[in-house]
Protein backbone atom coordinates (compact mmCIF):
# COMPACT_ATOMS: atom_id res chain seq x y z
CA UNK A 1 0.00 0.00 0.00
CA UNK A 2 1.41 3.34 -1.07
CA UNK A 3 2.38 5.68 1.75
CA UNK A 4 1.46 9.36 1.74
CA UNK A 5 3.16 12.25 3.51
CA UNK A 6 0.42 12.38 6.12
CA UNK A 7 1.07 8.75 7.09
CA UNK A 8 4.18 9.96 8.90
CA UNK A 9 2.58 12.62 11.05
CA UNK A 10 3.06 10.33 14.06
CA UNK A 11 6.65 11.61 14.01
CA UNK A 12 5.32 15.13 14.63
CA UNK A 13 3.28 14.00 17.65
CA UNK A 14 6.22 12.12 19.13
CA UNK A 15 8.58 15.04 18.51
CA UNK A 16 6.14 17.40 20.19
CA UNK A 17 6.08 15.34 23.38
CA UNK A 18 9.88 15.08 23.43
CA UNK A 19 10.44 18.80 22.81
CA UNK A 20 8.16 19.64 25.73
CA UNK A 21 10.50 17.75 28.04
CA UNK A 22 13.36 20.11 27.23
CA UNK A 23 11.55 23.40 26.64
CA UNK A 24 8.00 23.76 27.89
CA UNK A 25 7.30 26.68 25.54
CA UNK A 26 7.09 24.17 22.68
CA UNK A 27 3.77 23.12 24.23
CA UNK A 28 2.17 26.08 22.44
CA UNK A 29 2.55 24.16 19.17
CA UNK A 30 -0.10 21.79 20.45
CA UNK A 31 -2.71 24.44 19.68
CA UNK A 32 -2.40 23.36 16.06
CA UNK A 33 -3.90 20.02 17.08
CA UNK A 34 -6.72 21.93 18.74
CA UNK A 35 -7.69 24.36 15.99
CA UNK A 36 -6.91 22.50 12.75
CA UNK A 37 -9.45 19.68 13.34
CA UNK A 38 -12.13 22.24 14.15
CA UNK A 39 -11.29 24.36 11.09
CA UNK A 40 -11.43 21.33 8.79
CA UNK A 41 -14.75 20.22 10.26
CA UNK A 42 -16.23 23.70 9.84
CA UNK A 43 -14.88 24.21 6.31
CA UNK A 44 -15.28 20.72 4.89
CA UNK A 45 -17.93 19.11 7.03
CA UNK A 46 -15.88 15.95 7.55
CA UNK A 47 -13.44 14.33 9.97
CA UNK A 48 -10.44 14.36 7.64
CA UNK A 49 -8.11 15.31 10.46
CA UNK A 50 -9.15 12.37 12.62
CA UNK A 51 -9.01 9.90 9.74
CA UNK A 52 -5.83 11.04 7.97
CA UNK A 53 -3.85 13.72 9.77
CA UNK A 54 -3.97 12.86 13.47
CA UNK A 55 -0.42 11.94 14.39
CA UNK A 56 -1.47 10.68 17.81
CA UNK A 57 -3.91 8.21 16.30
CA UNK A 58 -1.20 7.06 13.92
CA UNK A 59 1.20 6.62 16.83
CA UNK A 60 -1.29 4.43 18.70
CA UNK A 61 -1.95 2.47 15.53
CA UNK A 62 1.74 1.86 15.00
CA UNK A 63 2.50 0.92 18.62
CA UNK A 64 -0.61 -1.19 19.11
CA UNK A 65 -0.91 -2.72 15.68
CA UNK A 66 2.55 -2.65 14.15
CA UNK A 67 4.48 -3.45 17.31
CA UNK A 68 1.77 -5.65 18.80
CA UNK A 69 1.39 -3.76 22.11
CA UNK A 70 -2.40 -3.93 21.95
CA UNK A 71 -4.66 -6.74 23.18
CA UNK A 72 -6.90 -5.83 20.21
CA UNK A 73 -10.07 -6.35 22.22
CA UNK A 74 -13.29 -4.52 21.48
CA UNK A 75 -13.74 -1.40 23.53
CA UNK A 76 -16.60 -1.66 26.09
CA UNK A 77 -19.97 -0.49 24.86
CA UNK A 78 -20.27 2.09 27.64
CA UNK A 79 -17.15 3.84 26.33
CA UNK A 80 -18.82 4.13 22.93
CA UNK A 81 -22.00 5.53 24.40
CA UNK A 82 -23.06 9.10 23.74
CA UNK A 83 -23.32 9.77 27.46
CA UNK A 84 -19.71 8.82 28.14
CA UNK A 85 -18.30 10.61 25.11
CA UNK A 86 -20.19 13.83 25.79
CA UNK A 87 -19.49 13.59 29.50
CA UNK A 88 -15.77 13.21 28.86
CA UNK A 89 -15.89 16.15 26.46
CA UNK A 90 -17.52 18.33 29.12
CA UNK A 91 -14.96 17.24 31.69
CA UNK A 92 -12.14 17.96 29.23
CA UNK A 93 -13.51 21.43 28.50
CA UNK A 94 -13.86 22.21 32.21
CA UNK A 95 -10.21 21.27 32.74
CA UNK A 96 -9.21 23.30 29.68
CA UNK A 97 -10.98 26.45 30.87
CA UNK A 98 -9.53 25.99 34.35
CA UNK A 99 -6.12 25.97 32.69
CA UNK A 100 -7.00 29.22 30.90
CA UNK A 101 -8.17 30.73 34.21
CA UNK A 102 -4.87 29.84 35.89
CA UNK A 103 -3.06 31.43 32.96
CA UNK A 104 -5.12 34.61 33.38
CA UNK A 105 -4.32 34.75 37.10
CA UNK A 106 -0.60 34.68 36.31
CA UNK A 107 -1.11 37.28 33.58
CA UNK A 108 -2.96 39.55 36.03
CA UNK A 109 -0.27 39.11 38.67
CA UNK A 110 -2.64 37.42 41.14
CA UNK A 111 -0.73 34.12 41.14
CA UNK A 112 2.91 33.20 40.66
CA UNK A 113 4.01 30.86 37.90
CA UNK A 114 3.42 27.22 38.82
CA UNK A 115 6.16 25.18 37.18
CA UNK A 116 4.51 21.79 37.23
CA UNK A 117 2.98 19.40 34.74
CA UNK A 118 -0.20 17.88 36.15
CA UNK A 119 -0.63 14.28 35.10
CA UNK A 120 -4.16 12.87 34.88
CA UNK A 121 -5.36 16.21 36.32
CA UNK A 122 -4.17 15.06 39.76
CA UNK A 123 -0.47 14.26 40.06
CA UNK A 124 1.95 17.16 39.83
CA UNK A 125 5.31 16.37 38.27
CA UNK A 126 8.23 18.75 38.88
CA UNK A 127 9.22 19.90 35.41
CA UNK A 128 11.67 22.65 36.36
CA UNK A 129 14.33 21.58 33.91
CA UNK A 130 12.03 22.47 31.02
CA UNK A 131 11.82 26.16 31.94
CA UNK A 132 14.70 28.42 32.90
CA UNK A 133 13.12 31.85 33.25
CA UNK A 134 13.32 32.61 29.54
CA UNK A 135 12.54 35.96 27.95
CA UNK A 136 8.88 35.04 27.46
CA UNK A 137 6.30 36.34 29.94
CA UNK A 138 5.34 34.18 32.91
CA UNK A 139 1.78 33.73 31.67
CA UNK A 140 3.02 32.16 28.42
CA UNK A 141 4.96 29.62 30.46
CA UNK A 142 1.92 28.99 32.69
CA UNK A 143 -0.20 28.25 29.62
CA UNK A 144 2.54 25.98 28.28
CA UNK A 145 2.72 23.95 31.50
CA UNK A 146 -1.06 23.61 31.56
CA UNK A 147 -1.46 22.73 27.90
CA UNK A 148 1.39 20.23 27.98
CA UNK A 149 -0.36 18.62 30.96
CA UNK A 150 -3.50 18.22 28.86
CA UNK A 151 -1.60 16.79 25.89
CA UNK A 152 0.48 14.41 28.00
CA UNK A 153 -2.53 13.23 30.02
CA UNK A 154 -4.62 12.53 26.93
CA UNK A 155 -1.69 10.68 25.37
CA UNK A 156 -1.34 8.47 28.45
CA UNK A 157 -5.08 7.76 28.47
CA UNK A 158 -4.85 6.84 24.81
CA UNK A 159 -1.85 4.61 25.49
CA UNK A 160 -3.68 2.79 28.29
CA UNK A 161 -6.76 2.13 26.16
CA UNK A 162 -4.48 1.14 23.27
CA UNK A 163 -2.99 -1.61 25.43
CA UNK A 164 -6.29 -2.79 26.91
CA UNK A 165 -8.38 -2.63 23.75
CA UNK A 166 -7.87 -1.95 20.05
CA UNK A 167 -4.93 0.26 19.01
CA UNK A 168 -6.96 3.37 18.24
CA UNK A 169 -9.58 3.02 20.98
CA UNK A 170 -8.74 6.57 22.11
CA UNK A 171 -10.37 7.80 18.90
CA UNK A 172 -13.74 6.56 20.19
CA UNK A 173 -13.90 9.07 23.05
CA UNK A 174 -11.31 11.67 22.01
CA UNK A 175 -12.74 15.12 22.88
CA UNK A 176 -11.54 16.60 19.60
CA UNK A 177 -13.19 13.78 17.68
CA UNK A 178 -16.45 14.36 19.57
CA UNK A 179 -16.32 18.10 18.88
CA UNK A 180 -15.64 17.66 15.16
CA UNK A 181 -18.48 15.16 14.97
CA UNK A 182 -20.82 17.68 16.58
CA UNK A 183 -19.68 20.33 14.09
CA UNK A 184 -20.30 17.97 11.18
CA UNK A 185 -23.78 17.18 12.45
CA UNK A 186 -24.50 20.88 12.92
CA UNK A 187 -23.45 21.65 9.34
CA UNK A 188 -25.70 18.88 8.11
CA UNK A 189 -28.61 20.21 10.14
CA UNK A 190 -28.30 23.87 9.17
CA UNK A 191 -27.06 23.63 5.59
CA UNK A 192 -28.10 20.21 4.41
CA UNK A 193 -24.48 19.08 3.98
CA UNK A 194 -23.74 15.41 4.48
CA UNK A 195 -21.60 14.57 7.48
CA UNK A 196 -18.74 12.61 5.93
CA UNK A 197 -15.33 11.36 6.89
CA UNK A 198 -12.34 11.78 4.59
CA UNK A 199 -13.12 8.53 2.76
CA UNK A 200 -16.77 9.24 2.14
CA UNK A 201 -18.22 7.27 5.06
CA UNK A 202 -20.27 8.50 7.97
CA UNK A 203 -18.66 10.66 10.66
CA UNK A 204 -19.30 8.10 13.36
CA UNK A 205 -17.84 5.06 11.66
CA UNK A 206 -14.14 5.91 11.65
CA UNK A 207 -14.04 6.67 15.35
CA UNK A 208 -14.87 3.06 16.23
CA UNK A 209 -11.73 1.49 14.78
Amino acid sequence: MKKHWYDYLWVVSLTYLILGLFNIIFAWLGLLCFFIPLMIAVAKGNKAYCNRYCGRGQLFGMLGGGLGLSRKKDIPRWMKSRGFRYGFLIFFLVMFFQMLWNTYLVFAGVRDLQQAVTLLWTFKLPWRWAYHGMASASWTAQFAFGFYSVMLTSTILGFITMILFKPRSWCVYCPMGTMTQLICKSRKHFSGCQCRDADGGSCRGKAEI
